[in-house]
């Protein structure tokens, strides 16, 4: 009887757990047995594992195996614990000396001939395994730059089940892998991305397209087809501030263990822009699935933007799904053996016709829909979705003889600029609040410490409520926004035009376009 012990680490959402991996060698029937809650794609692991071996000139007698996964009451899924489990299979069944076992982690799915794929969620997994103590991570070379931004933990990438081998026996001598985090975010600033200065016209979209990013409001764009509406949404990210290192990481774990980071890419640092298809289920759009719980497209957004084409063309229920993760900036999904949280501080991004043909008040084409169609195709979109988005704006049409005429507006980078300075101020307020970052997160009790708008600013936007009879929701949205106006003039007090900008922006709680 044989025994062996190698460790490994699994995810559960975006949080990983050590996982040990123990290996028990028998006389017997010839088996390979996997125990510890694995699921279809673990239990797989033992062709992968035994073939693997065999091609890589090892050689494994007939015995009774089994492999334990620790804890047994946690479901573990995936291919990553292919190499541990080999490891340990050679471990316990030649008796190969290994040094540093103990304090070393592995994670990697063999093929057949013993050469490694990459894993998912290596970055939540190093900055665990760190946390807990361990000092080195073998793993595939292709997930090396992830795990390398982890500081304080060895990273050793291999490319063979021999090479883990023989570097574990101490005959092969592996560098850890090192990646310049400051470099990785310069190559970022080189890239290029779409710039607001493509699109002509639309001034006053651009100015509350700046407004939402100085703020992190929520915005919705009500105007016909061809009006500029997708190409203005694609620009935002240009403009909004660049992702700080701990944004940076939150991102890239996410992403990693969705499996959609970008090969080469070890870090995240542009901003996400995810634009699902209005097809998408309301499990895909805020995470779910059967069995494993998997993150969905608003946590896939997470510190960037979740933009909703043609918004009344989505399911009413994929819809009202969003209220809740857009008011607390997370997502719980409850299982009966589990709940996972996952973060979604989104901006949410919209577009909409305003009518089934989309020349609804459009003033260049005339409308062919009846009143009753208008009404209806606008309620598709619940009054309480619209009280949790900030800014609605009127994005006209623009005929093509005027483009021509049109000169291109301001780069996104001089936007930027003033959005940060805006960032800026906001940062400085909510210094003595961990948990406050910019005006779109603040409650009504952060709104009474922070808004301070004049006694004028203040009347006007009373008589605004009663006039256009708003919700209370939709009266701290306005202050939100004012703030923020007032913010990017550099104004301690909001003011009253600042107010009237903002009242200005809630464009779909007016009755003109109810019905």
């Amino acid at each position: 009887m044989k025994y062996a012990k190698t460790f490994s680490a699994a995810v559960v959402g975006i949080s990983a757990y050590p996982v040990e991996i123990e290996i028990h060698v028998e006389l017997g029937l010839p088996a390979f047995q996997i125990v510890g809650l694995p699921d279809s794609s673990v239990r797989e692991s033992k062709e992968r594992v035994q073939a693997a071996i065999k091609n890589s000139s090892f050689e494994v007698p007939p015995r009774k195996y089994t492999v334990n996964l620790a804890p047994a009451d946690v479901r573990k899924e995936g291919s990553m614990f292919d190499l541990p489990i080999a490891i340990g299979v050679l471990n316990a069944v030649h008796e190969i000396e290994m040094a540093g076992l103990s304090d070393t982690a592995m994670v990697g799915e063999l093929a057949f001939d013993g050469t490694l794929r990459a894993a998912h969620g290596v970055l939540p997994i190093t900055a665990m395994l760190k946390k807990n103590g361990f000092k080195r991570i073998v793993l595939p070379m292709a997930n090396a730059g992830e795990a390398a931004i982890v500081s304080g933990i060895d990273v050793i990438p291999v490319e063979t089940l021999k090479e883990t081998v023989d570097f574990m026996r101490g005959l092969l001598l592996i560098k850890p892998h090192i990646v310049d985090v400051p470099r990785l975010f310069e190559k970022a600033s080189e890239e290029i991305i779409p710039d607001m200065a493509d699109v002509k016209g639309q001034a006053a979209v651009k100015r509350a397209l700046e407004v939402a990013a100085a703020g992190g409001h929520n915005i919705i764009m009500l105007g016909p087809p061809g009006a500029g509406k997708t190409m203005l949404a694609k620009r935002l990210p240009g403009i909004l501030p660049p992702l700080t290192l701990s944004e940076a990481l939150e991102t890239t774990a996410i992403h990693s263990v969705a499996g959609i980071l970008s090969p080469g890419h070890a870090l995240v640092t542009k901003r996400p822009f995810r634009a699902p298809h209005h097809t998408i289920s309301d499990a895909a759009l805020v995470g779910g699935g059967v069995g494993v719980v998997r993150a969905g497209e608003i946590t896939l957004a997470h510190h960037g933007v979740l933009f909703l084409d043609e918004l009344p063309e989505f399911q009413r229920n994929v819809l009202e799904v969003l209220r809740q993760p857009l008011e607390d900036r997370q997502v719980l999904i409850s299982r009966t053996r589990t709940s996972v949280t996952f973060p979604s501080n989104v901006m949410l991004v919209c577009s909409m016709n305003p009518c089934p043909c989309g020349n609804f008040g459009s003033g260049v084409r005339p409308c062919t829909c009846t009143p009753m169609e208008v009404s209806k195709y606008m309620g598709r979109v619940s009054g309480p979705l619209l009280d949790r988005i900030d800014l609605h704006v009127n994005v006209p049409a623009v005929e093509v003889k005027e483009l021509a005429r049109m000169q291109s507006g301001e780069p996104s980078e001089t936007i930027r600029q003033r959005v940060i300075q805006a960032r800026q101020i906001q940062h400085d307020r909510f210094r003595d609040r961990p948990d406050l970052f910019k005006n779109a997160d603040m409650s009504s009790a952060d709104l009474q410490r922070f808004g301070k708008p004049t006694p004028e600013a203040l009347g006007f936007l009373q008589k605004s409520m009663d006039k256009l009879s708003l919700s209370a929701r939709a009266y701290h949205r306005i202050l939100k926004v004012a703030r923020t106006i007032s913010d990017l003039e550099h104004e301690d007090y909001i003011q009253q035009h600042h107010m009237a900008e903002a009242v200005h922006y809630r464009d779909l709680d007016r009755p003109y376009w109810n019905g």
